[in-house]
Parts: C-alpha cells; sequence; structure tokens
C-alpha cells in the first residue's frame, strides 16, 4: 500500500508542473497571430522541401538544421500555423519542468520537487521562449532528461540503457544547438562535487565523449557560417548583471540546501547546471561575441531546482511548528510569483514583446499594391515578409530579386548588383518598399541599400506610408519631373 501511495505521489509530482507549464504555453499563444523575424525564419525554411533545406544549410544556418527538419515535417502534417509553430516548444517546456520535478523530488522531497517544476514555466527568460517557434525549449528538454539520467546513475539505479540514453540525449542537443555542449562540464562539475565512483566516472566520458565526437562535424563546418553571429556585440559589464543576479539567487537556494562535498543533492546539480553555462558562454564571448541569454536557457533548469529546494526548506522549517499552514506555503508562493509577473507575462505574450512581426504588414501590403508595382526590401533580409506570405506580395516584381532564397540556398535571396537595381528601378512608377519601422530601424550602410534609398529620395515621392509593430510599407510614386541623369 505505502509503494502504491508512494508511486502516485511521483507522478502527481511530475504531472502537476506539466500541466502547470503546458497551461502557461497555452495561453496567448498565438500572441495576436505575430510572428516575429527569428521565427520567420524557421517558418520560411519549414515549409521549403527536404532537398531546399538541405542546400540552404551548406551555406547559412547548419545549426539549426535538425530543428528545420523537424519542423518541416510537422508543417506537412499538420500546415503551417503560430501553433505548428510553438507548440513543440510549449511541450518541450513542459517535459522540462516534470524532469526538474522529478530530480528535486529525489533529492529533496516532495514540496522541493513540486515547487521547482511550478518555478520553472514562471521564469522570465522561459515565459519568452516557451512560446518561440525556434529551438532553445527543445534544448532545454534534452538538458532536463540528461541531468534527470545522470542523477539516476549517481543514485546507483543506472544500466547500460540509461548511459545509452544519456549519450543520445546530449548528441541530440548538441546537434540542436552544439552550444548546448557545455552542460557535459556541468555535469563533470557535479560528478567531482559527489566524489562520483570510477564506474559512474568511465561511464559519463565514454558517453560524453561519444556524443561530442559526433556533433563535432557540425561544430567545424558552422565555423564557416560565423558572419551569421557578427552581430552579436562584444560582451560588457552591464551584460553581466543579470547572470550576476540569477547566480546570487542559485546560492541562495544552495545554502539552504546545506552543500557538502560527496553528498548527491540538489546544489550539488542544480548549482552547476546553472553556474557552469553561464560562465562557459562568459568566457567563449571573451574570445568571440556569442552572449545571448537564449543560447543557455538551460541553465534555468539549475535555478528552478534551487528556487525548489528553498521554497522545500521552508516548508520544513515551518512544517515543524505549524504542521496544518506549511501545506499552504506553495500555493502562497505560486499565487505571489503569478501575481508579480503579471505585468510581465502579458508584456512577452504580445507581439510588442519581440522587434518586429512578419505577418502584420502583409494586409497592407494587400491593400496598397497596385498594378504594375514593384517591390523593394531595405535591408535584404526583411523579404521575410514575403517568404512567410508569398500570397500578399502576388503581382508584385521583385526587381533587386536574381535568385530567390529557395534556389540561392539563403534566407533573403540573392539581389543584383548595385547599377541593375538602380536601372530596374528607374524604370518603375510606382515602388513599395518594405522596410522596418522608424523605432527599430537601424542605419542603412549596405551599398545596395543606401543605392535603393538614394534613388527613391531623388527621382520618386511618398504617397503612402504605413507601419506596423515594427515593420513599414511605402509606396513611392515616380516624379513627373525625375530625369535620368
Amino acid at each position: 500500500m505505502a509503494e502504491v501511495v508512494c508511486l502516485r505521489r511521483a507522478v502527481l509530482v511530475r504531472l502537476l508542473p506539466v500541466l502547470w507549464t503546458i497551461a502557461l504555453g497555452l495561453w496567448g499563444l498565438s500572441r495576436q497571430d505575430s510572428v516575429w523575424r527569428d521565427e520567420a525564419a524557421t517558418w520560411q525554411v519549414a515549409r521549403r522541401s527536404t532537398a531546399e533545406i538541405w542546400h540552404m544549410l551548406g551555406n547559412v544556418d547548419v545549426v539549426h538544421g535538425c530543428y528545420y527538419l523537424l519542423m518541416h515535417v510537422l508543417f506537412d502534417c499538420f500546415g503551417p500555423s503560430t501553433t505548428t509553430l510553438r507548440l513543440p516548444s510549449v511541450l518541450a517546456t513542459g517535459i522540462a519542468a516534470a524532469c526538474v520535478a522529478a530530480i528535486g523530488h529525489r533529492l529533496a522531497g516532495v514540496w522541493a520537487g513540486l515547487a521547482g517544476g511550478m518555478a520553472f514555466g514562471l521564469l522570465p527568460a522561459v515565459q519568452f521562449y516557451l512560446q518561440e517557434g525556434r529551438p532553445y525549449a527543445v534544448v532545454a528538454a534534452g538538458a532536463g532528461i540528461s541531468t534527470l539520467l545522470l542523477v539516476t546513475a549517481l543514485q546507483g539505479r543506472a544500466r547500460t540503457l540509461c548511459w545509452t540514453a544519456y549519450g543520445s540525449t546530449v548528441l541530440l542537443m548538441g546537434l540542436l544547438n552544439w552550444l548546448s555542449l557545455v552542460i557535459c562540464s556541468a555535469h563533470l562539475a557535479t560528478l567531482l562535487w559527489t566524489r562520483a565512483g570510477r564506474e559512474v566516472w568511465t561511464r559519463w566520458a565514454t558517453a560524453s565523449a561519444a556524443a561530442t565526437a559526433c556533433v563535432l562535424p557540425l561544430i567545424l563546418f558552422s565555423r564557416g557560417q560565423s558572419a551569421q553571429v557578427s552581430w552579436i556585440p562584444p560582451l560588457s559589464w552591464h551584460m553581466l548583471i543579470g547572470p550576476a543576479v540569477l547566480l546570487a539567487i542559485g546560492g541562495v537556494g544552495a545554502l539552504l540546501d546545506r552543500p557538502r562535498a560527496g553528498r548527491l543533492s540538489v546544489a550539488a546539480v542544480g548549482l552547476p547546471l546553472l553556474a557552469v553555462p553561464q560562465i562557459g558562454l562568459i568566457a567563449l564571448s571573451l574570445i568571440q561575441p556569442l552572449f545571448l541569454d537564449r543560447y543557455v536557457l538551460y541553465s534555468m533548469l539549475g535555478l528552478a531546482l534551487l528556487i525548489g529546494t528553498a521554497v522545500g526548506s521552508a516548508v520544513q522549517a515551518v512544517g515543524l511548528r505549524l504542521p496544518g499552514a506549511s501545506k499552504r506555503i506553495l500555493p502562497v508562493v505560486v499565487v505571489a510569483a503569478v501575481v508579480a509577473l503579471l505585468p510581465q507575462s502579458l508584456a512577452k505574450r504580445s507581439p510588442a514583446s519581440r522587434v518586429d512581426d512578419v505577418l502584420a504588414i502583409a494586409s497592407d501590403v494587400r491593400r496598397m499594391k497596385g498594378t504594375g508595382s514593384a517591390v523593394l526590401f531595405v535591408p535584404s533580409a526583411r523579404r521575410d515578409t514575403k517568404s512567410v506570405s508569398p500570397d500578399a506580395f502576388a503581382g508584385l516584381r521583385d526587381i533587386a530579386l536574381v535568385e530567390s532564397p529557395e534556389r540561392s540556398g539563403t534566407l533573403k535571396g540573392v539581389e543584383a548588383s548595385p547599377d541593375h537595381i538602380r536601372t530596374a528601378m528607374l524604370a518603375q512608377r510606382r515602388i513599395l518598399l518594405v522596410t522596418d519601422a522608424t523605432q527599430v530601424a537601424k542605419p542603412v550602410t549596405a551599398e545596395r541599400d543606401e543605392m535603393k534609398s538614394a534613388v527613391l529620395k531623388k527621382y520618386f515621392t511618398p504617397v503612402t506610408d504605413e507601419q506596423v509593430r515594427g515593420r513599414r510599407v511605402t509606396v513611392y510614386q515616380r516624379l513627373v519631373t525625375g530625369l535620368v541623369p
């Protein structure tokens, strides 16, 4: 009977965080039918054929190749929509929350596990990527599974199948984003902290090395595409404030767990999982700027574990004097957290939470285009609006484009030389320009874009202008007196 009760309790501890996290993910999932530029990359690539995706990966975005192929299958099965785009991230985050709950339950009890699992979906960074059509939440699920498997091994319950699953999970994480391999260093720290036995060390080293070796070709090949991340700014002191705050919160949770060398505890698992990826990314960013929180989203698993053990410690402390009141601590903490984070939660579920909305301007293009109109994009990356909403651009001639994104194996296509674009522009009487809204636009620096802007300014006049959610479409009419020199 006792075993049945324990089993039911274990299932409940894992199930509640899953349902809670999925509910948070389904809340406002469509974000008012908005899709921003990063998600637009997923959308347009997922709609290509497998051959076209492989062609593109040879030129750009190979680090996300496995994710794109996954989304291609899902788009084929369920059709392109914001639900299909984001639901995998929601489900993956639910799996990650279940792993947090399971680890916390095993190492610190029911309340610590339940609190950690519930806390994970409420963390601001997690709420942002919970509804994101990108691979970071899926990587976090892999981190949760691999860490749970490591804890199983450290508790002496591992079999060969367990280590095979561990290596396979780390491999899949690396294929989705090779920066996630830093988790092996976090697990290494846990093994050192707990003074793991020789057998565990041997099997962990074998599994980690095999996974890393399999990902190594991807790492080496992707280095040739490093220009993709050239826009990331160099590391600065103010960028370290966020990690410092997270480490401080995690440190308090670790102290409450009364960490001790040689003992498997939440602190021994959660603190390295939080700290090592953050510190590792900072170290890498000193060599090449790479510091973006989404690359180490999975470190939030460690923070959730440590928050859970802090709540669990509070429940235990109160339970010694007020057993009845101790059961109300977690509900009160969750309600307080939801209320405190509500403004931020609402903001993250609005289109304004992202820099732009690729879909919003499509309706304006449909309304503003006219017979004989041409279209230009500044910068050329704004062609993603056309790639995601091709029907809106039907009848418009993309006069700068010489090779489509699909044929060129790129995300934005190949444009003609500045002189050819200039000649094509001067042959038009009406041009639609799709660009960034004024508040988010960056200075034009590319030669082609400078030429486009100069010709529009000298030989055309704007007659209609609309700005919606970070995107702008302007109709230019040819000046009657504009003569070609």
